[in-house]
């Protein structure tokens, strides 16, 4: 779960030949490089976090003294690495920059101008890096751009308008006017127009459109409308096209706003003539697409403001529509949907406004953040669209033209309809209790950003106060971004991961517990954390044999010397969650394991402690649902008589306090139940965000009801679930559930 948090940060932009149309034209974020293309230049800028370097022999056992060398260098988000200024004479003669595309190893830049001259460019980084503050180099380097093809296509003269422009490795496409797709290759090479078919084979009888506006799923009783057949025209201009190599397929959309879904050869655009129509979506007035490819969803922006979302993986059916008209704006407000953006992780996207702001979403339907201030709640007392005093300082109050997320999601940059000066950079921070492994309940609650963790408590007056806190310069310098975060189970440690290594921090002393050796430091790349008791785990990804294991270490001492224990894994793991002295690990494509942890000697430096772990679980399940987002043990709420287990445990103590059953959150927000005697899993729920597992979690029952389950949340609010009593209080039909308003 996404949450921005400050005002916006400004990227100015070089001011160009003051050319006719004041607007960005591309915008992309790939490996740390973020491309802007205006209508006379490009500029080509760094999006990580960069400071000089450590002076010092690669080990620090002092944080205190490691901290105050260098807490007067402060580090720089953005920094600009090259530039190409077209001259007027180049602008006059072959037109502005109108269309662009960069290729997949970043190597290359393919623009395309307003009077059809096809440019490409290469782009090559020294090996001198940038000093940026300090007597030590930075770890950017400038980049050089040299033309390398300045050809006019062969289209030009034809009174022909453009689509955008998608690529792969070798080839680039687009789509014309005339209703037909061109193929040029990256060296240069114009292979000619394809008379694209729009016809799909499949039955379009089927595809029916509901007719809903709220952020719901779409009920099967809403009145649909039936989408006529052959309403596509041959010469129907293509307005957009929407490329997603993993899954080979091409979205063409039309000037009409429908949209073909259509199927790609293997060797990717090399084959234009093995594009063909595949199914013809439930659109009647799309004007832009975007595919989110681990989630197979694709979001589609109409005409009318809102965004339906289809399931790619299940016949492109319809699975909700997100829209403002819950929060009283209507098109009127907002215009038609520009841009779509997706997070990395795809959880969650961002849609631009053409007349006013941008808003983020989650898959199931949840607003997670708006520029656009609430002060209605109907339509009618909606702030009216053109400037005035009250919204000023509203970000992106003329529109939104271009949207794009960076590489892990801290960062949503955009661009102002209109504009060509500058850029706007969204902060973001995660929420660990998405994706982390902590179901208890804290005072505090910790978002973490890219450089820092946001720390949310409550006050004495039923406030809530963020606290930033930054991390050490001396780890973040190295192994920016942060990657992991995971509180203990008393909410006073946390232990944070970056690229590499890892931190402690205490929240009562405020101090935080670094490795005192640089160099087993870097050899770890933390895929996951956890906390059991005193003791902070790690699955880590040990490059040299490409396998992850995961280590246990006290949280009194982070080195080698301390690692109580080391345990491989068998593949990489989904999720993990901890409960007690039981760890539980799932691989792909949904194998569960449990383990049994045993600690024999004093946890302190001096007592000598030694770790056993044993196998106590394992489930194969068979599914064909989505993957596992998250998962959590159940504790029992009620005493159980028998527990059939195939693996006999250390102990009949332990026997008696392992989990039977566990809580699973699958990607797509489905929400359900695993009983891990017998492998059954039962589905609760759908359109879920968040959950909390409060059962046998917390001994504070003042503020909750001792006999709630769990807690989960999504587009419905929060809902709480009851166990009733009876024979079996976990069957589906005995659940009470209470739905609370969000």
């Amino acid at each position: 779960m996404y949450m921005a948090y400050g005002w916006p940060q400004v990227i100015p932009l070089q001011q160009g030949l003051c050319p006719s149309s004041q607007r960005v034209v591309f915008l992309k974020n790939v490996n740390r490089l973020l491309l802007i293309v205006s209508p006379t230049h490009f500029e080509l800028w760094s999006t990580s976090q960069v400071m000089s370097s450590i002076e010092g022999n690669g080990c620090y056992s002092d944080l205190k003294a490691m901290s105050s060398a260098v807490c007067l260098q402060q580090p720089q988000h953005r920094v600009r690495l090259g530039k190409h200024m077209r001259d007027s004479d180049s602008v006059e003669r072959e037109g502005e920059n109108l269309q662009a595309v960069w290729s997949p190893d970043t190597k290359l830049i393919a623009i395309l101008t307003s009077s059809f001259f096809l440019h490409i460019f290469k782009i090559q980084f020294s090996d001198k890096r940038i000093y940026i503050g300090g007597k030590q180099p930075s770890a950017l380097c400038l980049a050089s751009i040299s033309l390398l093809l300045s050809e006019q296509v062969p289209f030009a003269g034809k009174n022909l308008s453009v689509s955008n422009i998608v690529s792969d490795n070798k080839h680039m496409l687009l789509g014309l006017s005339d209703g037909t797709l061109y193929s040029m290759s990256w060296k240069g090479e114009f292979y000619g127009a394809f008379q694209f078919d729009p016809y799909p084979l499949a039955s379009i009888e089927d595809s029916l459109l509901p007719r809903t506006l709220d952020n719901g799923l779409s009920p099967n009783s809403q009145p649909k409308i039936l989408m006529p057949n052959h309403i596509i025209p041959n010469k129907f201009e293509i307005n957009q096209l929407e490329l997603c190599l993993p899954l080979r397929l091409l979205f063409v959309l039309y000037s009409n706003g429908q949209l073909v879904s259509c199927s790609i050869s293997k060797k990717g655009l090399k084959q234009v003539d093995c594009i063909k129509a595949e199914q013809r979506l439930a659109c009647v007035d799309a004007v832009c697409a975007s595919v989110a490819v681990e989630q197979q969803i694709l979001a589609v922006g109409s005409r009318r403001g809102t965004v339906d979302l289809f399931d790619l993986a299940e016949s492109v059916t319809l699975i909700r529509t997100v829209s403002l008209y819950d929060w009283g704006y209507s098109m009127d407000d907002t215009g038609p949907v520009s841009c779509i953006a997706w997070t990395p992780d795809n959880s969650s996207f961002a849609v631009g406004w053409k007349l006013r702001g941008l808003t983020v979403w989650s898959v199931s339907g949840c607003r997670l953040m708006s520029t656009i201030r609430q002060i209605g709640l109907s339509s009618a007392s909606s702030p009216i669209v053109k400037p005035n005093h009250d919204c000023k300082y509203e970000p992106l109050m003329g529109g939104t033209s271009l949207m794009q997320w960076d590489e892990y999601g801290y960062r949503l940059y955009a661009i102002e309809e209109g504009s060509s000066d500058r850029i706007l950079s969204f902060s973001f921070g995660k929420c660990c209790l998405s994706r982390g492994v902590s179901g208890t309940t804290y005072i505090r609650q910790v978002i973490y950003g890219e450089d820092r963790l946001l720390i949310v408590q409550s006050e004495e007056s039923d406030e809530l106060k963020m606290l930033h806190l930054n991390l050490p310069v001396s780890y973040i310098s190295q192994n920016w971004p942060v990657q992991h975060v995971a509180a203990s189970k008393d909410g006073m440690y946390l232990a944070v991961a970056g690229l590499h290594g890892l931190i402690l921090y205490d929240i009562r002393l405020k101090k935080w517990r670094v490795f005192g050796d640089v160099t087993q430091e870097q050899k770890i790349q933390c895929k996951g954390l956890l906390w059991l008791g005193k003791i902070v785990i790690v699955c880590n990804y040990v490059d040299s044999s490409d396998t992850y294991e995961l280590l246990f270490y006290p949280r009194y001492h982070l080195d080698q010397s301390s690692l109580l224990c080391r345990k491989p894994l068998l593949a990489k793991p989904m999720v993990m969650d901890v409960y007690q002295d039981y760890i539980l690990v799932t691989y792909m494509p949904f194998d569960v394991h449990i383990f049994h942890l045993k600690l024999f000697g004093e946890l302190t430096p001096s007592g000598n402690p030694d770790l056993q772990l044993s196998a106590v679980r394992e489930l194969s399940i068979m599914t064909a649902k989505s993957h596992p987002a998250a998962m959590r043990f159940i504790p029992d709420q009620f005493p159980r008589k028998s527990i059939s287990n195939n693996y006999s445990s250390p102990s009949s103590d332990s026997l008696s306090r392992e989990p039977a059953r566990c809580l699973i959150l699958r990607a797509n927000g489905e929400l359900s139940l695993l009983d891990l005697d017998d492998g059954r899993e039962r589905t609760l729920t759908d359109s879920v965000e968040l959950f909390w597992v409060t059962c046998g979690q917390c001994e504070d029952k003042t503020n909750l009801t001792e006999e709630v389950s769990w807690l989960d949340y999504g587009h419905r609010g929060m809902q709480v679930w009851y166990p009733s009593p009876g024979a079996n209080s976990f069957k589906q039909e005995d659940f009470l559930q209470k739905s609370l308003p969000s």
